[in-house]
């Protein structure tokens, strides 16, 4: 390949990020004050997240007053450039007089964390995005340890859906209800918020290019249908507990090793995440069923297999996501747990915070059941920080000496 070639395809980039920077249509992101205050910090600045939920933008916003150079290796041309003294030249001459380079979905290029490091040792400042979170991080620790930080972005979340809508989220109303509902059930992916697509349309393919491109390509999977099948088994079962060996059974896949690999690949992929079962034996953790969610709730809707809208899986997941927002990180801060007599809670939050979801508390006998569990897990986790939300009940109950808030979702949301 020649350094004309790869200009060429550098040159053309230039003009579609130009158009970008001229549309002024654009939500900002919760996480851009945090972003801007590292912005011209000599560390390598790694924003990762699922495809389309808005990283490319993020950056380009961020450096929008700066002058920088741009490539996108989501591209024929230049991910199969393995020469990157030619890479080098054909960007510099495209963008002569910077000091600051964005490399977007670098992970497509091979050995790109030698290209990275080696831009940083001269002095560059450097932004990459990348949506394999596994191989970000293990080439990061391994040659940049201690030279990066990394920012998350995920699709939108509701205060952020709420101003793509234009909906004031400043008091409670109908309309706001109106819009979590909506929200809940298409989720938060920035080009179909924004220009009010079919959520159906527009994910499931989605959905299928990540499977093909960022899983079966990327890992050499020769038997592409059998992970296809354990993803869209998962899909339909979110928001509930999943076992390796049940899965390898159910899907009469070969190992319960392959099981794993493919869930590590799905993860990696943030189709999905696994939340571990909490236990002060981290061998238990490990060994005790997963429950797993999804990486936005609009997917479970865009599949075929949602014969039935189950509102309580629709809200623990949302819930999930805003905890991976506040910077809650799973199996490290976040778990769900059981009880010693084998009732459930939601989630476990390391700064000793118990929470239950559950769509409709009305009915005495899911409410003392909800309760329940919370209080004896409580105890278990010497833990007086006792949630229920809820679609829609709201208020403080008593339990002996445990006081218990029940509190809206889409309320506890707009706390954030």
């Amino acid at each position: 390949m020649t350094i004309i070639t790869i200009k060429n395809e550098l040159i053309k980039q230039k003009a579609e990020i130009e158009l970008v920077l001229n549309n002024k249509d654009y939500i900002e992101r919760e996480q851009v004050k945090k972003a801007n205050t590292l912005v011209d910090e000599s560390l390598i600045k790694v924003v990762t997240g699922p495809r389309r939920s808005g990283k490319s933008v993020f950056c380009l916003l961020l450096l929008k007053n700066k002058q920088f150079a741009y490539a996108n290796f989501d591209n024929a041309v230049l991910k199969s450039c393995t020469n990157h003294t030619k890479f080098e030249k054909a960007l510099f001459s495209v963008y002569p007089k910077t000091k600051t380079v964005f490399l977007d979905e670098i992970q497509n290029l091979f050995s790109w964390e030698l290209l990275v490091s080696g831009l940083q040792r001269r002095g560059y400042n450097v932004f990459l995005t990348g949506s394999n979170a596994n191989l970000l991080s293990r080439e990061l620790s391994t040659h940049l340890t201690g030279r990066f930080v990394e920012i998350k972005i995920m699709p939108f979340s509701f205060k952020e859906f709420l101003l793509a809508k234009s909906v004031d989220f400043r008091e409670a109303n109908d309309s706001l209800k109106d819009s979590f509902d909506k929200y809940l059930q298409s989720g938060g992916f920035p080009e179909l918020v924004m220009r009010n697509l079919d959520s159906k349309i527009y994910l499931s393919p989605l959905v299928d290019s990540i499977i093909l491109n960022d899983i079966v390509s990327r890992y050499r999977i020769r038997h592409p249908k059998e992970i296809k099948d354990l993803v869209f088994y998962l899909f339909s079962n979110f928001s509930s507990e999943f076992s390796f060996r049940k899965l390898q059974l159910s899907l009469d896949i070969s190992s319960v090793h392959t099981v794993k690999r493919y869930v590590d690949f799905s993860v990696s992929a943030f189709l999905i995440y696994v939340l571990n079962r909490y236990s002060h034996k981290v061998k238990e953790q490990i060994k005790s069923p997963k429950k797993v969610y999804l990486m936005d709730t609009g997917i479970a809707n865009a599949q075929a297999f949602q014969f039935s809208y189950d509102r309580g899986k629709y809200l623990e997941n949302i819930v999930f996501l805003e905890l991976l927002r506040r910077g809650h990180r799973p199996n490290l801060e976040i778990f769900s747990y059981k009880t010693k007599n084998n009732k459930e809670v939601d989630f476990y939050l390391n700064n000793k915070q118990l929470i239950q979801v559950c769509y409709d508390i009305s009915d005495k006998k899911t409410k003392d059941r909800e309760l329940s569990a919370l209080i004896v897990a409580g105890k278990e986790l010497l833990c007086d920080d006792l949630q229920v939300l809820t679609y829609n009940q709201e208020g403080i109950d008593k339990v002996g000496n445990k006081e218990i808030r029940f509190i809206p979702v889409w309320k506890w949301l707009l706390k954030s």
